[in-house]
């Protein structure tokens, strides 16, 4: 039973296919301002160096309804302000996640609490368990692509095995 609660703490509170198929107007109704996102493979694949024209409609569209934005990427400066050129929002490389200095440094900077902030991302031990310790809203996204890094093939077996327990889990609520 232990292992199983502290299992919990990986599991999303949302999980859905992308960033395309989350119910904005539902989080900015149930009270959410802020929304962190993670950059590769949540947003873009690991070598489009640039949004495309959905993504930046997408933030256009998160920016009417009110929400504050921020990117927040275990990735290079370089690569990270390269991408946010057009999408203009606060942006976070070296995010070192799951450890959540930056995190809390992208809550105050959005002058939000993190009980009013979503963190969306691709990966559980990084994105969702971050967001977790935070007390913030994760919802988990399926990579955008199964090109990774290593050390992410690596995890993704770990990810894939507690996956079938949330959506066991959740079948059962």
């Amino acid at each position: 039973i232990e292992s199983r609660c502290k299992m919990k703490q990986f599991f999303p509170d949302e999980y859905v296919s992308s960033i395309h198929k989350i119910n904005y107007k539902e989080l900015r109704r149930m009270g959410y301002e802020g929304l962190m996102f993670d950059l590769d493979n949540t947003l873009a694949p690991y070598d489009r160096a640039h949004p495309d024209e959905e993504l930046l409609r997408q933030f256009s569209y998160l920016k009417k309804l009110g929400f504050r934005l921020a990117l927040v990427s275990n990735n290079n400066p370089k690569r990270v302000h390269a991408f946010n050129e057009r999408l203009k929002v606060d942006a976070y490389p070296r995010a070192n996640k799951p450890l959540t200095r930056q995190l809390r440094r992208a809550i105050r900077k959005m002058d939000i609490s993190p009980e009013k902030t979503v963190f969306i991302g691709d990966q559980l031990f990084t994105d969702v368990w971050v967001g977790k310790r935070l007390k913030c809203r994760t919802i988990l996204v399926k990579p955008i692509q199964d090109k990774e890094q290593w050390v992410s093939r690596i995890k993704r077996g770990l990810e894939m095995m507690i996956l079938r327990r949330y959506m066991k889990h959740r079948k059962n609520e």
